[in-house]
C-alpha cells in the first residue's frame, strides 16, 4: 500500500499567517477569473441569439470587476500579476464583448439592408474595440498623472454597461427593424469616443462608506435597488447614460464659465457735499 502524500517540507515551515494569506492570494483572481467568464459567456450568448442573457452577463461581470480590486486591497494581495490580469480581463469583458454583442444584435442584420450600411456597422462595433483597448493601456500608463478622484475618458465598464442596458431593452421590447438598428451604432459610436475622450468622470472614491450621513440620504439605497428590481433594463440604462453625458456637460459648463465676461463692481453713489 502507498503511504499517504505528506505535504513538502517547505509548507511544514510556513506559519499559519503565511498560510493564510497565501489561500487568501487566490480569491482577487478567482474575481477577476469571474470577469472574463462572464465576458466570455456574453460572447456566447450573444451568438446563440441569446442577447438579454449577453447583456445581464456583461452586468455580472461589472460586479467582478468592482470586487476584485477591493478584495486585493483589504486582503494585502494586490500584485503586477493581478494588476495585468485584470486590464486582460477588462479587454474581453468590456471591450471585444459587447462589440460582438452589438454585432450580432443589429449589424449582422443591417447588412441584410444595404451593404455599405453593414460595412459601416461593422467598423463602428470594431472602434468600440479598439478605444476600449486604448482607454485601458491610457489607464495602465497614465494613473500618477491623472488627479485621483476622477477617470479621464469614459470608464471602459461604464461603457459597456450603456451598450449592454441598450440591448437588454432592446430584447425586452423585442426592439427591431431599422430604427433599432440606427439608434445602436450611434449609441456604439459615441461609448467608444467617449472611452478615448479627455472628459473627466468622478470615481466616487471620495464618498466614505464609513462617513455619518443623514437619515435620508440611507433611504437613497434601498430606492435604487427598488428601482432597479422593477425595471432593470430601464433604471440601469437610464443610470449609465446619465452616467456618460455627465463628463461632457461638466466640461460645456466649466467652458461657459471660462467664456463669461466678469462681472462688474456696482459703481459707488457719488458723496453728496
Amino acid at each position: 500500500m502507498n503511504a499517504p502524500d505528506r505535504p513538502e517540507p517547505a509548507d511544514l515551515n510556513l506559519t499559519p499567517e503565511q498560510s493564510v494569506r497565501r489561500g487568501i492570494y487566490l480569491l482577487p483572481n478567482l474575481l477577476t477569473t469571474g470577469t472574463l467568464f462572464s465576458g466570455y459567456y456574453a460572447i456566447i450568448a450573444a451568438i446563440d441569439g441569446n442577447f438579454d442573457h449577453a447583456a445581464v452577463a456583461i452586468f455580472v461581470a461589472m460586479v467582478f470587476d468592482g470586487l476584485d480590486g477591493r478584495v486585493a486591497r483589504w486582503t494585502h494581495t494586490a500584485s503586477s500579476f493581478g494588476k495585468e490580469y485584470d486590464s486582460l480581463s477588462d479587454m474581453v469583458a468590456f471591450g471585444v464583448a459587447p462589440a460582438i454583442v452589438i454585432y450580432q444584435w443589429g449589424v449582422a442584420r443591417i447588412a441584410e439592408y444595404n451593404a455599405t450600411w453593414g460595412r459601416v456597422g461593422w467598423l463602428v462595433t470594431f472602434l468600440y474595440a479598439v478605444a476600449a483597448a486604448l482607454r485601458l493601456a491610457r489607464f495602465n500608463t497614465r494613473t500618477d498623472e491623472v488627479d485621483k478622484r476622477y477617470f479621464e475618458g469614459l470608464p471602459s465598464p461604464s461603457a459597456a454597461a450603456l451598450i449592454a442596458g441598450f440591448i437588454w431593452c432592446a430584447a425586452k421590447w423585442h426592439l427591431s427593424g431599422l430604427m433599432g438598428l440606427f439608434l445602436a451604432l450611434p449609441l456604439t459610436a459615441a461609448a467608444g469616443l467617449l472611452m478615448v475622450s479627455q472628459f473627466y468622470y468622478s470615481n466616487f472614491k471620495s464618498v466614505h462608506l464609513t462617513k455619518r450621513l443623514r437619515f435620508t440620504s440611507v433611504l437613497l439605497v434601498p430606492l435604487v435597488f427598488i428601482l432597479i428590481a422593477m425595471e432593470p433594463p430601464v433604471v440601469l440604462l437610464l443610470g449609465f447614460g446619465g452616467f456618460a453625458l455627465s463628463g461632457p456637460i461638466a466640461a460645456l459648463g466649466r467652458w461657459l464659465r471660462k467664456r463669461s465676461p466678469p462681472a462688474l463692481p456696482a459703481p459707488h453713489e457719488e458723496s453728496r457735499a
